[in-house]
């Protein structure tokens, strides 16, 4: 019986789809490497997405900002996106003080 080689190009392509070209001898696929060795030099790096603020605190902010602002359609703005907050309330009584 004849033994017959294959061309180099589908060997390349048999190397390829199997998977080798991306491993090293004895170790993990190269992009599982980097993964981890990028995990390890984040360890000492801050988040790149800051804490989530406090609402509360996001609504107190804004009703200094419309009572510094001191106007009719300031304090109309805040009473309509934050009517249910207690700082509504006064929002509404800084209101009745203003003058017509």
């Amino acid at each position: 019986m004849k033994r017959r080689t294959l061309p180099a190009g589908l060997f390349g392509a048999l190397i390829a789809l199997t998977g080798l070209s991306h491993q090293r001898l004895g170790g993990l696929p190269v992009m599982v490497e980097r993964a981890k060795a990028d995990d390890s030099s984040k360890a000492g790096r801050a988040p790149s997405m800051p804490m989530a603020r406090d609402p509360a605190a996001a609504v107190a902010e804004e009703y200094e900002a419309a009572r510094r602002k001191g106007t009719r359609e300031a304090l109309e703005l805040f009473i309509a996106r934050h009517g249910d907050d207690p700082l509504a309330a006064q929002a509404r009584a800084d209101l009745k003080r203003l003058p017509r």
